[in-house]
């Protein structure tokens, strides 16, 4: 064998070796790491379908008084994070009829009752969607050990919605109070034991605070920002500009939409609050009172949603509560256009959770819903303090239809607070309305108003350049019409339904 070959052999032993020396010590490395951290919690359990849940209700815990050993902050913190978990996964596995992540947050003798419950409700057909919203949680009883909680749930506010063969039959919304045992397994509190101990119907009813102020308003967004008031255009000059051209019109409110993804969802974003709260003093500032509607563009609805747009709610509402500006809260704009897609006794529950808890957070200002037409306000009257529907057909028929409304409604309030028409008729609307049509329309629209007693907030201050696809979609005989609502054209001029922008002028 000559020398070359020898050194070829020589350096390849070596390589060799030394990629056996490496695998030995990434393999010794990795064993020091894992007995020295423990093993992932996520790895070993189901808590990656965990991570991504959608389930934060309000709980509140009540840690004074306990026997036995006290509840340090880290311990509740994770005896929350798990008792909640158990909740998640119970209400997942009611809604499949699964027992995915059961185990790891029940005991074995508590999963076998959760298993002998889906059991029966296979063999029924029969699935069940449910939440709860919130949780008053007493802690009884720690172990000296830390091995044991006993607890009392308090007022779990539960919602629940009864399927069978897939077909709706029911729904029902209780305050329950439960006795909870906790078991430290694994180094994961598990149920042991929860057993009802009391339970109720339905909702606190709060005190009913009707419209305080005869209406005359309307709709805002900025003409170089439309659905999309406080976005990156967002100026306090722009609007305080608006605004003074709204009051020196006779007018006395506006509406104004709060996005709910905008906003940031769950997590609502303090930049998008500080716009808010800017325009509410741009308002002030001219004795204008603002009707928010919250929830815009929203659209889901679904029961293992709520306690996100409660959280969303929560956040909103407590940031203008208190302010000067506010006239009060239309819950959502239109609902009843998802009764068919998302089912109508799923939208009409959430509306009325939603309003129950506008209205544990703020009782002084008055809440509505933004019906989409005269006939949709029949809906939830006992449920919101002024009646509000939007109206865009022929006004021949508004009169009857008002007094129609007014025989369901009783006292209550009633507002327009939408209604209006295009002065498009170009090219994708040959036999539209011009500026003169509208304007005589408008004039129309008030003398009704004013004959029928009723508040109003008309369609919109300004024409736009351009309207997003999300609201009109791309066909452009939608689009092009919506363009031109406007009193004010999209440079600012005054068009002929300026002068019938209220009657009082």
């Amino acid at each position: 064998m000559n020398n070359t070959n020898k050194n070829i052999l020589r350096s390849g032993l070596i390589l060799f070796y030394i990629l056996i020396i490496a695998l030995i010590t990434f393999g010794i490395s990795s064993l020091y790491s894992y007995l020295n951290t423990g093993a992932d919690r996520s790895k070993m359990l189901h808590t990656e379908q965990i991570q991504d849940r959608y389930y934060i209700p309000i709980i509140k815990w009540n840690t004074t008084n306990v026997e036995g050993r006290q509840v340090d902050a880290t311990t509740l913190k994770s005896v929350e994070e798990d008792y909640l978990n158990a909740w998640y996964v119970k209400a997942r596995a009611l809604k499949n009829n699964t027992l995915t992540g059961i185990e790891d947050y029940y005991t074995e003798n508590a999963t076998k009752k959760v298993t002998q419950l889906i059991e029966h409700n296979l063999s029924q057909q029969i699935n069940v969607e449910m939440t709860t919203l919130e949780h008053h949680p007493k802690i009884e009883f720690f172990s000296e050990d830390g091995q044991l909680i006993v607890l009392t749930d308090h007022n779990v506010l539960e919602y629940h919605q009864l399927f069978k063969n897939e077909k709706f039959i029911g729904k029902s919304t209780t305050i329950n109070t439960y006795k909870v045992i906790l078991l430290l397994e694994d180094g994961y509190w598990r149920v042991r034991q929860m057993i009802k101990e009391s339970t109720k119907d339905g909702l606190q009813k709060s005190t009913s605070n009707d419209l305080k102020m005869s209406l005359k308003g309307i709709n805002y967004y900025p003409k170089n920002s439309p659905w999309d008031t406080f976005g990156p255009l967002f100026h306090k000059d722009t609007i305080a500009a608006d605004f003074k051209i709204i009051k020196n019109a006779g007018l006395n409110s506006v509406r104004v939409f709060v996005g709910y993804e905008d906003f940031g969802k769950e997590y609502v974003l303090q930049e998008k609050i500080d716009k808010l709260l800017l325009l509410l003093d741009q308002a002030q500032q001219e004795d204008l009172k603002v009707l928010i509607t919250l929830f815009d563009f929203y659209g889901d609805y679904s029961v293992s949603d709520w306690t996100m747009t409660q959280k969303h709610l929560i956040s909103v509402v407590n940031a203008v509560k208190n302010h000067d500006a506010l006239l009060g809260y239309d819950l959502k704009n239109e609902p009843d256009l998802d009764f068919d897609s998302r089912k109508k006794q799923t939208v009409e529950s959430w509306l009325i959770h939603m309003l129950y808890r506008v209205k544990s957070i703020d009782n002084h200002h008055p809440t509505t819903i933004g019906w989409s037409n005269i006939s949709s306000a029949q809906s939830l009257i006992e449920e919101v303090d002024f009646i509000t529907f939007h109206y865009y057909d022929s006004l021949v028929e508004f009169e009857n239809a008002v007094v129609e409304l007014r025989k369901i409604t009783g006292d209550k309030s009633i507002a327009v607070t939408e209604y209006g028409m295009s002065s498009y008729s170009g090219v994708w609307n040959l036999m539209g309305s011009d500026e003169d049509d509208q304007a005589l329309y408008h004039k129309e629209a008030q003398e009704l108003l004013k004959k029928n007693k009723l508040s109003f907030m008309s369609w919109t201050l300004y024409d736009f350049e351009s309207i997003p696809e999300s609201v009109t979609g791309t066909l452009p005989w939608r689009r092009n019409p919506q363009k031109y609502y406007g009193f004010l054209d999209s440079r600012g001029k005054k068009k002929s339904s300026f002068e019938y922008i209220t009657s009082q002028r």
